[in-house]
């Protein structure tokens, strides 16, 4: 079923009880300017040795990323068969790619993807990468480009010098719309017995994803016009082709596995081809009645969906051929009844659904998207006009950037997209996703049908670190998307569970700054919601959590236990207004959907809430849907140092945006204390528009260790310090004094302690000193 079936808007049933607004919501507004900046944390040590053990009590992160944790690949790592290294020169040569020719590459670019694809992607591997290097200069692009082949690298000469410029052709462009005019209509895009909606999430400028035609739709593709055959491509993976149909286990027949097993029970007939030791395979289990009651869905006045909202991608560690079973690499996180009644559920729209174990048959492997940058040019509109429009002003050209769908273990680092039709990166049905230290920049298309977001849908397993998104929708994680880490990225936009049963999602160390403009009234054009239904009169605050009433209608309420932890997170609830803190203490683990052992739906009173919209400052601790019995020391839960700096304790705030952010400058000052032998570096670490991040480095040079320290100083009217690390501060008017935390007092001879902080303002520190004597070198 369309994610976009016409449906009348939701009665909202009365809150039985209010609450107070938890004070940890409503804490004193800082000032205007004192708003944390604007830099996310790239570069940071991702790798498998900084991530921590498991922390008791939730989730296990440490295999999120490329990999299950592997380092993203390095020169050591790519094919030395010359051949399968595409150079600048050899585009030109080979495939006529030429930069700033102002010809048409895509069909060039293709050509060599397929060489690639043909010659050097069978004998690959993660150790031998093939790679198509793009130079410098302006690359013109008409219509998707299908990076298909595995263990392959398109490499640019940096983000902001190799540039692809898409404008989409007749062919590309979307012919069928909504009545109205307003958004694709994916079930009016029919040929043969394909619609458009198999091609969701939609076309883009880079397809990651196999073309594999399933042969029972060998001559529909054959027929289809070239605005169509892009359908059935793919559809070798698809469940209803592809998938084997379950049996019950033995003592629990209504289900073919539950939460925590790992073997799953296959019907008795269906071909196991694709269901081999090592390969990839989605468990999708069924909606049922039951399973929307759950979520405190029902009863509701949108129609149950037959999906599968919960699934999960994973790799099989054994088949049984004789008592047709598999084994995964690890437990399920849901039950799997046989099918959508066998739990005792009534069909939903009088039809029983299968679930299914679905392989991937042609998984798209290793692919890479490195130090290139990529716009959709769309002549006749003006970028500005895009700027918090939540409304959609080109819905024909609704093109994504980077299309993950049936992939695994590949990866996007320093990339730039400014202005993309819809969603700059896109998941559907992806594992093992790296998304690092990224620049993404707005888009033409943010309204009606749900465009314009930062979109993990259907990802399991992935990190998303160190990027900077600025004016899209959202960043979203839907449509059981599990297990994902989106650690020390920046946002001006809110961090959305949009429903569907994502779960086990972990937020934390990201900045995130929502101004009042950011709100789903503010739309000029084709404005809406996904599912259908108007802009509400809400605003949209640093997190969106999916009610289970409400989101029914294009998927269903949002899962269990995903995490937020050491985020700074503002709200601006007036235009030009202070921006207010949202769950502002640092050290308290967030878990959203559970009640410390289960699955818990946000309620009010004890009534469930209907729609998160103008409920979200409302207090679910204490048993309303919010776990908030634990607290941690440390700066995170997923590394064990975040830039260098060990975790932090409890008295001390964690970083927000210490590491560099577009223009990074260094001012570096040494004092000294001759009689304590301590040196204080100051370092500027980087610096934006409104501020900039900075640090200490004190050395030890006597025989003896030190037990403690402080450095204070003052700071010129205008700056103030937003944010701390790594120390304990206390404030009187400008002077600042900084004592050493509860890890970084010792320091031993000749060895150093850090600490750092954020300021808004450029002034820098003077009148400084170390260990009550004064400073030589700062003033």
């Amino acid at each position: 079923m369309s994610r976009k079936s016409p449906l009348r808007r939701a009665v909202l049933p009365a809150v039985a009880a209010v609450v107070a607004t938890v004070a940890l919501l409503q804490v004193p507004p800082p000032a205007a300017d004192a708003a944390p900046g604007p830099g996310a944390l790239t570069g940071l040590d991702l790798g498998a040795a900084n991530r921590r053990a498991p922390v008791a009590g939730l989730y296990d992160w440490s295999k999120a990323g490329y990999r299950g944790g592997a380092a993203l690949p390095g020169a050591g790592e790519v094919n030395p068969n010359a051949a399968c290294q595409v150079t600048a020169a050899e585009l030109a040569s080979q495939y006529n790619v030429k930069p700033d020719d102002g010809a048409d590459d895509t069909n060039g670019i293709q050509a060599a993807i397929d060489g690639i694809k043909s010659a050097c992607s069978p004998s690959g591997s993660y150790t031998k990468l093939s790679t198509i290097t793009f130079p410098a200069g302006r690359f013109d692009v008409t219509h998707e480009i299908h990076v298909d082949a595995d263990y392959l690298i398109l490499r640019g000469a940096g983000k902001d010098a190799t540039k692809f410029v898409y404008k989409p052709d007749a062919n590309t462009l979307y012919d069928a719309l909504t009545p109205d005019g307003s958004d694709w209509d994916e079930d009016g895009m029919t040929s043969g017995a394909g619609k458009g909606g198999w091609l969701w999430p939609g076309r883009g400028l880079f397809r990651v994803q196999s073309r594999g035609v399933h042969t029972s739709y060998a001559s529909d593709y054959a027929a289809a016009p070239p605005n169509r055959k892009d359908i059935f491509e793919g559809t070798i993976n698809v469940h209803w082709k592809a998938g084997v149909k379950l049996r019950g286990k033995q003592g629990d027949t209504a289900f073919a596995a539950r939460t925590g097993d790992k073997v799953v029970h296959l019907a008795s007939s269906g071909a196991l081809t694709s269901l081999a030791a090592g390969n990839l395979v989605n468990i999708r289990a069924a909606n049922s009645q039951k399973f929307y009651e759950q979520q405190q869905a029902t009863p509701t006045t949108f129609p149950l969906l037959n999906m599968h909202m919960r699934q999960q991608i994973f790799t099989i560690a054994a088949l049984d051929t004789t008592a047709r079973t598999i084994t995964l690499d690890k437990p399920l996180e849901y039950d799997v009844p046989v099918n959508s009644t066998s739990d005792g559920s009534a069909p939903i729209d009088g039809a029983t659904y299968d679930s299914k174990a679905a392989p991937l048959v042609d998984p798209v492997l290793g692919v890479g998207f490195e130090d290139l940058g990529f716009t959709q040019d769309m002549p006749g509109l003006n970028p500005a006009e895009a700027n918090n429009n939540y409304g959609n002003m080109a819905p024909a050209a609704e093109m994504h950037g980077i299309v993950f769908k049936w992939a695994a273990n590949s990866w996007v680092r320093g990339i730039r997209a400014d202005m993309t039709g819809s969603h700059p990166i896109v998941t559907e049905e992806a594992k093992n996703l790296q998304i690092v230290d990224n620049e993404l920049n707005g888009s033409w298309n943010k309204g009606k049908g749900g465009n314009g977001y930062f979109r993990g849908s259907r990802v399991w397993d992935s990190l998303y670190a160190g990027n900077t998104s600025t004016l899209l929708r959202h960043f979203t994680f839907q449509w059981s998307a599990a297990g994902n880490v989106v650690i020390g990225n920046s946002f001006d936009s809110d961090l959305n569970l949009h429903g569907g049963w994502e779960r086990n999602n972990l937020f934390e160390l990201n900045t995130v700054k929502v101004p009042y403009a950011h709100r789903s009234g503010n739309c000029r054009a084709n404005c809406g919601e996904e599912g259908g239904g108007g802009p509400d009169d809400s605003n949209w605050f640093p997190i969106w959590w999916g009610a289970g009433k409400k989101a029914v209608k294009w998927s269903g309420a949002s899962g269990y236990r995903n995490v937020f932890f050491n985020n700074a997170m503002t709200k601006q609830l007036a235009d030009n207004g202070p921006y207010n803190d949202f769950y502002a203490d640092r050290h308290r683990v967030y878990s959203f959907g559970w009640d410390g052992t289960a699955y818990k739906h946000l309620d009010v009173g004890g009534t469930p809430i209907a729609d998160w919209a103008k409920n979200e400052q409302r207090d679910y601790t204490g048993g309303h849907g919010v776990d908030a019995s634990k607290t941690d020391a440390a700066s995170s839960l997923f590394l064990k140092a975040v830039d260098g700096t060990p975790p932090s304790s409890p008295t001390s705030q964690s970083p927000t945006s210490q590491s560099p952010t577009r223009t990074t400058t260094s001012a570096t000052t040494t004092t000294q204390n001759p009689s304590a032998c301590l040196n204080a570096t100051f370092t500027r670490k980087s610096v934006w528009d409104s501020g900039y991040g900075a640090g200490f480095t004190i050395s030890n040079t006597c025989s003896a260790s030190v037990g403690s320290w402080v450095v204070e100083f003052d700071l010129p009217a205008g700056t103030t310090i937003t944010g701390s690390w790594s120390s304990v501060l206390t404030k009187t008017g400008q002077h600042y004094r900084f004592g050493n935390a509860t890890h970084n007092g010792s320091v031993k001879p000749g060895g150093t302690a850090t600490f750092g902080f954020n300021a808004a303002g450029q002034g820098l520190p003077f009148a400084c000193s170390i260990a009550g004597t004064k400073c030589g070198g700062t003033e």
